[in-house]
């Protein structure tokens, strides 16, 4: 029996012992996270670079970016690494440092996939208002507020987590730290404080959920009233890609921590988990880019650029 003061590490599910297996979950995570760094990074850089995009839904769009490129990268390099070097091995501040930073972006990025709802709401249902109701000094208000509810939220969670004695070992069934997975490792009945945080996501993600609903709900009824089609495309257009993105967090999120525990497994939780923690960040990118005009007319603009002085530089150096 050992317990929380004791552990140096923990032990993370590996996803194979064959060792080409191994290098085969390298390369595919490797592919996928470049997929995510890139994508996102092409967002980030296009939205700061052209003028016409600093508006509220880019400003929104800038965030998620980054929201996504942290929520990734706080368990993917890990996971590729103990892959590569054929070890499940994490210390116990790494371990921690993953439970608060997955937990950070993830819920930061919830609350500001609701806040973009919001927008469009706005822009559809209130387009006089919008300017009043969505300046830049509510937009950064807004922002800020969603990166604040996830780092208070994940400081507390991590926080009280990793304060339960631990007396079940230190393997985790999972190829990252996760909360649920550390908490079956606890033999402390102050287990019930988590329980009233996990009251209080519950509560959190609830509430995003409502209003995200709600806010849909008044803009397609608002789009069904345009008389033009081609103002009820261009409508569908800003909002599909976000519908999009909200239904592919919030499905495989809720899968993971609400599925029943009859089909409950290793391996299926383990699928599901790479599903949620993968899948978003790299497709949120792809999502916005296929239906925006505006985003591909501006990277357009900027690859066009780039490519421009690359090939003027060598001529004006000579």
């Amino acid at each position: 029996m050992s317990n929380s003061s004791s552990i140096t590490q923990f032990l993370l599910l590996a996803f194979s012992d064959t060792r080409e297996l191994q290098l085969l979950h390298f390369w595919l995570f490797l592919g996928i996270y470049l997929a995510a760094l890139l994508g996102n990074g092409l967002i980030i850089t296009t939205i700061a670079y052209d003028q016409h995009l600093h508006t509220p839904m880019y400003f929104f769009l800038l965030n998620l970016s980054f929201l996504d490129l942290g929520f990734i990268s706080s368990t993917v390099p890990k996971s590729m690494a103990n892959s590569l070097r054929d070890t499940c091995a994490i210390s116990y501040t790494g371990c921690a440092s993953q439970v608060f930073f997955s937990f950070f972006c993830g819920t930061a990025e919830y609350c500001l996939l609701t806040i973009m709802s919001y927008d469009r709401y706005i822009a559809i249902c209130k387009p006089l208002h919008y300017g009043t109701l969505l300046g830049s000094r509510a937009c950064v208000h807004m922002a800020a507020a969603a990166w604040a509810t996830g780092f208070l939220t994940a400081l507390l969670h991590t926080a009280n987590t990793f304060s339960l004695p631990l007396c079940k070992g230190n393997a985790l069934d999972q190829f990252f730290c996760e909360i649920p997975q550390i908490l079956k490792l606890s033999c402390s009945d102050t287990y019930l404080r988590e329980l009233g945080l996990i009251v209080f996501s519950v509560c959190l993600i609830s509430a995003c959920f409502i209003l995200i609903v709600l806010s849909y709900v008044q803009i397609f009824r608002a789009v069904l009233r345009i008389p033009s089609e081609q103002g009820r495309h261009k409508a569908f257009s800003t909002c599909l890609p976000h519908l999009a993105v909200v239904s592919l967090f919030v499905s495989t999120a809720m899968f993971v921590y609400l599925k029943p525990r009859s089909i409950s497994s290793p391996s299926l939780d383990l699928v599901v988990s790479v599903l949620y923690s993968l899948v978003p960040p790299a497709l949120n990118p792809l999502i916005y880019s296929m239906r925006n005009e505006e985003l591909k007319d501006a990277l357009r603009k900027l690859m066009t650029g780039l490519f421009s002085e690359v090939v003027n530089c060598p001529s004006s150096s000579a």
